[in-house]
């Protein structure tokens, strides 16, 4: 009578919990250590790595894992043990990933097969004034671009690369591994699946060469900081015929001594002096393109803001612009001739900071807060 099975989450050590993904890392962990490769004429190992490819062939799969929690062994009786498994079945990914590092492992890569070539990041500082109004910039782009000595075929001939005989143009030779067929890297074509057999003089046979591309770009009025301007087709040549990737330009606004950004608006801190706030007056501001007056009521509190429409940043769809905030503020004196200080202690003897009606109020809350 055949011994009773371990429990499967037993045999890859990890509780009934586990995510999908721990199974799977248990189960890497056990093939790497118990594989007949690592372990010649082990039988002990040799069993142990059939009944941890069980296990994982019943919890790697969502279904089975349930009816498996459901029922134990007795779902799957019918397949007798080890014995009803197809171990190299729906595994063939998983062990080109475990077994890749000792094997020389890896799926070919066929160099006849186009590749599209990879994306570009290039970071551009502006102005502030030149992301308000927009801009055209000259860039120097650092690029592999198609050899034009082989067409990008990289033979001297400028005529395809010929098959590898050994794997016949897959980049893998496959072979059998006690129940597993193991799939190793080409050593003859390193995985291409075709043999160079004069290459380009230009290009090494690589097909690709390194060049710097001088481009133009133009930067639309409006662009804000952070902003990823696309250029089609300007990032890295593809490989064997494939398409180009793409230039993404990521702009970085460089601070202005006068406006900050919000938005669309843009918001400008103006300083004014005491009586111009307590008289009013009429004051000029500078906005993005020129300067304007600004009327500034009798009374208007330091803080208040002003709005001067259409004086923002103008929109990237082409929808206006946004508006300038002018905030002003007190600016006080850092000095004080004696004449001005009479009249000051003056102004404070006959107003009384408590009818100030500000201050008034700020004492009645602390009042109410305090007692």
């Amino acid at each position: 009578m055949p011994p009773p099975k371990r429990d499967y989450y037993e045999v890859l050590g990890v509780g009934r919990e586990a995510s999908q993904d721990e199974v799977k890392k248990a189960y890497r962990r056990l093939a790497l250590k118990l594989h007949p490769d690592r372990n010649p004429g082990d039988k002990e190992a040799e069993e142990r790595f059939k009944e941890a490819s069980a296990a994982y062939q019943i919890l790697g799969d969502t279904e089975r894992r349930a009816q498996y929690d459901r029922f134990g062994h007795a779902a799957f009786d019918q397949q007798s043990g080890f014995s009803g498994f197809d171990f190299s079945a729906g595994f063939e990914d998983l062990f080109s990933d475990i077994f890749g590092d000792f094997f020389g492992g890896g799926r070919g890569r066929s160099r006849g097969r186009a590749r599209r070539g990879e994306d570009l990041r290039y970071d551009l500082e502006i102005p502030f004034e030149e992301a308000v109004f927009g801009c055209e910039k000259q860039l120097s782009v650092p690029r592999w671009k198609t050899c034009d000595g082989c067409a990008g075929k990289g033979t001297k001939s400028g005529s395809a690369p010929r098959t590898c005989p050994s794997c016949r143009g897959s980049g893998q030779i496959r072979f059998q591994q006690g129940f597993f067929s193991i799939a190793k890297t080409c050593s003859q074509c390193g995985g291409e699946g075709s043999i160079i057999a004069d290459p380009c003089a230009k290009c090494g046979g690589g097909g690709r060469v390194r060049i710097t591309q001088n481009l133009s770009l133009k930067v639309p009025a409006g662009v804000d900081d952070g902003s990823r301007l696309k250029l089609r087709g300007e990032g890295e040549a593809g490989i064997g015929g494939g398409p180009p990737g793409d230039l993404y330009v990521v702009i970085s606004v460089a601070e202005h001594p006068l406006f900050t950004r919000q938005g669309k608006d843009v918001i400008c801190e103006i300083p004014v002096s005491f009586t111009q706030l307590a008289l009013g007056a009429e004051i000029e501001v500078p906005t993005l393109e020129d300067k304007s007056k600004l009327t500034v009521p009798a009374g208007t509190q330091t803080g208040t803001v002003f709005r001067l429409k259409g004086k923002g940043i103008p929109d990237l769809q082409g929808y206006g612009k946004g508006d300038e905030l002018v905030r002003v503020h007190v600016e006080v004196p850092h000095k004080l001739t004696a004449r001005q200080r009479e009249l000051l202690e003056e102004y404070a003897r006959n107003g009384g900071e408590d009818v100030s009606p500000l201050n008034k109020g700020f004492l009645d809350r602390v009042k109410e807060m305090f007692g």
